[in-house]
């Protein structure tokens, strides 16, 4: 047996009476932690899981990351990683405060799956193959992003519980789980943006406008103050968001606070609103009044029912941004200035969203290379010609022509 592990037996074992183990009770796995002056103990079913584990801790003992487990559960676990949530002092992995839907989202997750199965449970004794069965459970139930939303905060709270060196490692770490497959990303060509914008009513064309040539999320579209649009630059400041139950809150990164340049399809259903709502200052551009926002319910109820007397397929508020999205890029903006345009907090997410409708094939690939190469070289043959004439004294056509002309 490896140093450290101890194979355990249960009680009517005959190997505790000096006979053949004929039992399941697993292995325990130990490290002592000097600073706490005890023994760190976790049980496992499979011996390979008990290595990995002591492994770990032993790597994370020199680090000073780990220290004896407290006997905290993981209902209070969770409720104090809540409470710090809320406040604001735990935060995403970007340093970012998490938005109220998705803590709404957390919360209904943990009340109603969670906390029955594991709140009991002491957090440092909770293990992979439990999380995993339990996951491996849901699945006749609820769909694969459903399930990924149930272990979002479990694997928060895990995560901040390894920070605070409470547990060795996080066991929702390499979890098996059903892949998600993305849902539909309708984008609309050109052509049918303006007649879908064309088919609604004079007072909802701008809102769907700037989904569809701005890009703005629909919190963000709700929020958008008369301020925030400065046509005379032409940009829209994208400051705020909102939240249906919340109201008015910050936005959910710090790259999600950025310019986004109006466009010439854009601007006149701007100009037109403005004049027409006349609204000014901080007043919601958009809200049903100067103060309270426009209901997205009755937006797309009403977008629904005019594009069906037009024969137009649907569109939502969020495939308006994907159809932005596409237009910027087959309208040859780069990748970096798009996510800046889309508020990602990473060029990566953008590329990974997007990379797909992006130019990018072999051939397509050799060419640009292929052109590149040539207006490199013929830049420096034209440099070197000049040069030469510098030096001859003589301009580079004259050379050629002498070079050329028969002694009489």
């Amino acid at each position: 047996m490896a140093e450290g592990i101890v194979k355990r037996h249960s009680k009517d074992c005959p190997a505790k009476r000096g006979g053949r183990c004929r039992c399941n009770a697993g292995y325990e796995a130990s490290v002592f932690s000097r600073r706490d002056h005890k023994k760190i103990r976790k049980t496992f079913k499979r011996e390979a899981e008990a290595k990995s584990w002591r492994a770990d801790a032993l790597s994370a003992l020199s680090r000073g990351g780990l220290r004896a487990p407290k006997p905290t559960t993981v209902r209070q676990a969770w409720e104090a990683w809540y409470e710090g949530a809320r406040a604001g002092t735990v935060t995403n992995r970007s340093g970012d405060p998490y938005k109220p839907s998705a803590l709404r989202s957390y919360e209904r997750g943990m009340r109603l799956r969670v906390l029955p199965e594991f709140g009991a449970t002491r957090l440092a004794d909770l293990r992979r193959p439990d999380l995993q069965e339990f996951a491996d459970g849901l699945s006749g139930a609820l769909s694969p992003s459903a399930i990924k939303v149930t272990l979002l905060p479990v694997r928060a709270v895990l995560r901040r519980a390894v920070g605070r060196g409470e547990v060795a490692v996080n066991p929702c770490d390499g979890l098996e789980l059903a892949a998600v497959r993305g849902g539909r990303e309708r984008i609309a060509p050109p052509t049918e943006a303006e007649a879908l914008i064309g088919a609604l009513t004079q007072t909802d064309r701008p809102i769907w406008a700037t989904a569809m040539y701005a890009g703005l999320r629909r919190g963000e579209l709700m929020a958008l103050r008369v301020e925030d649009v400065d046509l005379a630059n032409g940009v829209i400041r994208v400051e705020l968001g909102w939240d249906e139950k919340d109201g008015e809150i910050a936005l959910k990164s710090r790259a999600g606070r950025r310019r986004v340049p109006i466009t010439a399809a854009l601007r006149d259903f701007l100009v037109e609103h403005r004049m027409a709502a006349e609204r000014e200052g901080g007043d919601l551009l958009f809200g049903k009044t100067a103060t309270e926002p426009f209901y997205a319910k009755s937006l797309q109820a009403r977008a629904d029912k005019a594009w069906k007397a037009a024969k137009l397929e649907r569109i939502t508020l969020h495939e308006c941004r994907h159809t932005f999205a596409s237009l910027m890029i087959a309208a040859g903006v780069n990748a970096k200035a798009l996510s800046t345009f889309m508020g990602h907090a990473s060029i990566s997410i953008t590329l990974d969203r997007y990379g797909h409708l992006m130019p990018g094939t072999e051939a397509e690939a050799a060419g640009l290379l292929d052109s590149y190469l040539t207006a490199e070289r013929e830049r420096n043959e034209d440099a070197a010609r000049a040069a030469d004439g510098e030096l001859t004294g003589a301009p580079t056509g004259a050379r050629d022509d002498a070079a050329h002309r028969k002694p009489l």
